[in-house]
């Protein structure tokens, strides 16, 4: 299941990042489009852990533990997705103040899917 939730944002992050590039340009104000590109940027950093956390949990089938551990830290990998870039994808489109809450929250799910990825490599 991991590898597919890799496929799906890698296609999201891609399709986003040119609809920032091409897309965005002519409707949105060049000092806001920083937010687009940071959520894009953070989002396809969390692909590739993701990424790592499916071939972990894939080579780890023996010791559920630190397959566990890995498919923690890409459960928690794909809130900060969605908190964190998805809010800042929102703030572009819809400038709304409450979404900086939830960029802090989904910095926080990346901090903890970090954690949880070197908790899982350290008992690997």
């Amino acid at each position: 299941m991991l590898p597919l939730f890799v496929a799906i944002n890698g296609f999201l992050c891609v399709g986003l990042g040119a609809f920032g590039a091409h897309g965005l340009k002519a409707t949105v104000a060049p000092e806001v489009m920083h937010y687009w590109h940071t959520g894009v940027r953070y989002h396809m950093f969390h692909v590739v852990a993701l990424l790592a956390c499916a071939f972990i949990a894939s080579t780890c089938e023996e010791r559920p533990r630190v397959a566990r551990w890995a498919v923690l830290a890409a459960c928690l990998f794909l809130l900060g997705i969605l908190f964190f870039s998805g809010s800042l994808y929102l703030l572009v489109l819809l400038p709304k103040g409450w979404l900086g809450l939830s960029a802090a929250m989904g910095g926080v799910f990346f901090l903890l899917g970090w954690a949880s990825l070197t908790l899982c490599v350290l008992r690997r």
